[in-house]
């Protein structure tokens, strides 16, 4: 028996079946045992699977397996209509390991057997998933300790929650006992499939997060990490300001639990274990596969979405050969490709090229009845395009087929319940055929942005831990907003309503020169050297738009001991020793940026004393209206605008307009329709390619400003400064 690259006699994993031995588990999963395959992951490199797709990926998440009736004859009809379609890709396997592996050891491929080759006598390609995200029951009726114990929501902490089986993700992904289990499962499953010519590569896991397990096991490494990292208890309690209630440690058998945490240095590191945890076990999975696949076969993994608090996305898309994620947005009137933007943006960031859509919008979405509102004619047509203008090399609905019962009952797909043709299939396989001419100049698509936004995931968590201002606007329409989150949200949305194109860089970004304005919102927490980078980029020539909070608390989430914002004072060219929350929004005197009835700020001011800034705006208050608003400072060759306070999105879009200008960026898409968005790229080709959407129920005209090219959707000749029609949720692709 094997357990990680560790060989156990059969008399030991005998003995892991007993639930006296879960402190055991726990103690090895510490000592290395659960990790240690971990340490074979490499990074891709040159020479394996081909990326260079000859057109765009277009299909589905299949799953013949939830179908009713005779799902053989059910097969048969899919793939006829996936055919008659033109979708060219699906897939499969990643949701039901109980169908994998019925019973503990006794493994069954003839059901997948049956369907890859359906899909590959019709000339549709594979992806299939290593179904280790939804454990089978015979698992968790033997092995209890294997799902997680959750961090307890209460603010005041407390035991941590039981999971129970039946919802998905609901694991310890560092147990032994799984870690058994799932590398048994893998390494059967890829190397079934490692010389099959139809399956083109391997999603690992499914949306994969910490799902904020807190057992024995998860806190024993958490130890021992700070026990590498701070060396000493005396060490990590001076770094945590742990004589505050007289919580210093002298012995690293002290180290309380997560559960009762008030340290904001202790709940900022969990966080950050919590993100490694998440991707030692995805690079766990990779170096299994890349062991057992065939060489031509790619290694993804499908983000549940992008900048999320407990995934370090950039750390786990070193080690694979080509990020997916997957991406729901809104539909009907609040379709604006906006979602699909910032997470288009941020994910083509994480290795500076394409990626996969493996999951969007069908019909409709949602774990009940509620906010159904399938799209209207044009929406999913448009979708595909707003996609692909973002960098995607494939889009895969989730899924083909709606689900007859269960949790995802009203996730529906292309298919309705009915199981019939319908709006939704005519408008996809329109696409497809669509795709099937234009696609090898679509895919592939180089985007170079000189605009970049700085996401800092541990400023995001630890203003969690201490919010600036309830309630926050809901800039997100799929989770409760935080601080930080609804601030990049709302910089990021004025970007793109200006049409500026965006990229996003990291903390550990060593050289922002490649761009030419950067974004910085919140930057809570930072070391110093990340400061004095931005510091020097500013001195270079760089232009820098930075809001409250930043530079103000260090690594550790301690708060700096020398006057805000730290090492960012001489380059901001300001400094400050008190802010308010505001009780109520306030005006800026004399509505300096023009935006009328929006000309108001909320939330938080920190009172500003220029020192070398030029004062932008003031607050219309008699007490806050001594302390500017917003300053901007020349220092060296650059700029750098500071924001004191939370604006109202105009007054974001218009000094972000104004940034763009400054830094010389604006042009011919700055004046077009508020409707209309633009995107620009190189195609495979060498050719310069421009999108140009329409995001609303209405003819729209515009402007062409780029050379004299093809429309790649009508083959029309375009001509530079000629007038385009835009249908209502209708593009043009404009080849140069």
């Amino acid at each position: 028996m094997w357990l990680s690259g560790k060989r156990f006699p059969a008399h030991f994993v005998k003995a892991l079946r007993g639930s006296g031995f879960r402190l055991l588990l726990a103690t090895l999963a510490a000592s290395g045992w659960a990790t240690a395959g971990a340490q074979q992951a490499r990074p891709a490199t040159a020479g394996g699977p081909d990326l260079d797709f000859p057109t765009v990926l277009y299909g589905v998440a299949y799953y013949n397996e939830y179908m009713p009736g005779d799902q053989n004859a059910r097969l048969d009809k899919d793939v006829a209509l996936m055919k008659a379609a033109g979708l060219n890709v699906v897939r499969m396997g990643e949701s039901t390991w109980s169908l994998w592996e019925p019973e503990d050891g006794r493994f069954d491929y003839a059901w997948m057997d049956h369907i890859v080759d359906a899909m590959g006598k019709a000339g549709i390609k594979v992806i299939l998933g290593t179904p280790t995200y939804s454990i089978p029951a015979w698992m968790a009726h033997q092995h209890p300790e294997i799902l997680a114990k959750r961090l307890n929501p209460s603010p005041f902490g407390g035991p941590a929650v039981q999971s129970t089986y039946g919802m998905r993700q609901n694991m310890d992904t560092d147990s032994p006992a799984y870690r058994f289990y799932a590398e048994r499962l893998i390494r059967h499953i890829v190397a079934h499939y490692k010389d099959n010519p139809t399956v083109i590569g391997w999603q690992l896991d499914n949306e994969t997060s910490s799902y904020e397990a807190a057992n024995p096991d998860v806190f024993i490494g958490f130890q021992h990490y700070l026990e590498k990292k701070f060396v000493t208890p005396e060490a990590l309690s001076k770094a945590w300001f742990l004589n505050y209630w007289g919580e210093n440690l002298h012995t690293w058998e002290d180290l309380p639990t997560r559960e009762g945490a008030q340290s904001t240095g202790y709940k900022l590191e969990w966080t950050r274990w919590s993100q490694m945890r998440v991707t030692d076990f995805l690079h766990w999975q990779a170096a299994l596969v890349r062991e057992c696949a065939g060489p031509r076969q790619f290694v993804t993994t499908d983000y549940g979405g992008m900048m999320r608090h407990d995934v370090n996305e950039e750390s786990i898309a070193a080690f694979l050969d080509i990020p997916a994620d997957n991406i729901y947005h809104p539909t009907q009137d609040h379709y604006d490709g906006t979602v699909q933007s910032i997470q288009g943006d941020f994910t083509r960031s994480l290795k500076h090229s394409n990626f996969l859509i493996t999951e969007t919008n069908a019909q409709t979405i949602g774990w009940s009845s509620e906010g159904q509102f399938p799209p209207y004619d044009g929406q999913m047509r448009e979708d595909v395009y707003t996609h692909l203008s973002n960098g995607a090399n494939m889009v895969e609905y989730w899924h083909w087929a709606s689900i007859a019962a269960n949790q995802e009952t009203y996730w529906k797909g292309v298919l309705s319940h009915d199981l019939e043709p319908n709006r939704a299939y005519a408008e996809v396989s329109r696409t497809a055929h669509e795709l099937e001419k234009v696609g090898p100049h679509l895919v592939g698509l180089q985007i170079h942005n000189q605009v970049a936004i700085l996401w800092s995931r541990d400023s995001a968590n630890a203003i969690s831990f201490m919010p600036y201002g309830a309630p926050v606007p809901a800039f997100s329409w799929a989770r409760a907003p935080q601080g930080y989150d609804a601030l990049v949200q709302q910089m990021h949305k004025a970007l793109y309503n200006l049409n500026v194109g965006t990229d996003f860089v990291f903390p550990e970004t060593q050289d922002f020169s490649a761009y030419k304005l950067l974004i910085v919102p919140a930057l809570y927490i930072s070391d110093d050297a990340l400061l004095q980078r931005i510091a020097d980029y500013v001195k270079n020539g760089g232009h820098v738009v930075m809001t409250f909070k930043s530079g103000f608390a260090n690594e550790n989430s301690a708060v700096r001991w020398v006057r805000a914002p730290g090492p960012l004072r001489e380059a901001a060219g300001l400094s400050y020793q008190e802010f308010s929350n505001l009780e109520k929004p306030l005006a800026l005197k004399g509505d300096p940026f023009h935006v009328g009835e929006s000309n108001k700020v909320q939330y938080w001011a920190e009172f500003l004393m220029p020192e070398h800034a030029k004062p932008l705006a003031y607050y219309d208050h008699p007490f806050f209206g001594k302390w500017p608003a917003v300053t901007e400072n020349q220092f060296g060759a650059g700029t750098l605008l500071y924001e004191g306070t939370y604006l109202s999105d105009a007054l974001q879009t218009a000094l972000l307009k104004r940034a763009v200008e400054e830094a010389g960026l604006a042009g011919p898409d700055q004046q077009l329709p508020a409707t209309v968005h633009v995107q620009h790229g190189v195609n495979r080709m060498g050719k310069r390619v421009h999108y140009y959407f329409n995001y609303s129920g209405a003819e729209v005209k515009v402007s062409y400003g780029y050379g004299a090219g093809t429309s790649l959707l009508d083959g029309k000749p375009v001509a530079h400064a000629q007038e385009l029609t835009l249908a209502p949720w209708d593009l043009a692709i404009i080849e140069e």
